[in-house]
């Protein structure tokens, strides 16, 4: 059964620490961002986005447990009057493909629904076919498609 608890001061240091790095390989991987200026420019946005860490406006920081077992972290923040967009959802490789990923989503919608949302919105890497699937079946639609072509 996961729960999702508010993320503490030390917990948001390992999430941070994790998401900047991984945001910054993303970006790079997808072809946003230079290597080079990859790590800077994440660290940027999560500063902009979270200025006061874990305690930040607007933000609801989470850490996805399952009895005692902290299986990742989940971060929703209201963009709209009713609407919320999830900024970053992780679950810790040892504990992936054992529906971590799918109860925290729907634990999520629970929060959301709570702090009076209509809409969730996502962005999802186009790489990243796992987390397509799951959104998919979750129900989430596309709304907007980029899509680029390398040039040589």
């Amino acid at each position: 059964m996961v729960t999702l608890k508010q993320m503490t001061s030390k917990e948001f240091d390992t999430f941070l620490e994790r998401a900047v790095q991984n945001y910054a390989e993303e970006k790079t991987e997808a072809g946003n961002w230079a290597p080079e200026e990859a790590l800077e420019n994440s660290k940027q946005d999560f500063q902009r986005l979270l200025p006061e860490r874990e305690n930040s406006a607007d933000n609801y920081l989470y850490t996805i447990w399952d009895e005692e077992i902290e299986a990742g972290s989940i971060w929703l923040a209201k963009i709209g009057k009713e609407a919320g967009y999830i900024y970053d959802i992780y679950i810790d490789p040892a504990h992936q493909g054992k529906g971590y990923g799918k109860q925290a989503m729907l634990e999520i919608e629970e929060v959301a629904k709570d702090l009076g949302f209509n809409r969730i919105e996502l962005h999802v890497f186009g790489h990243n076919q796992a987390a397509r699937n799951l959104y998919e079946k979750l129900d989430y639609e596309i709304t907007n498609l980029i899509m680029a072509k390398k040039l040589s």
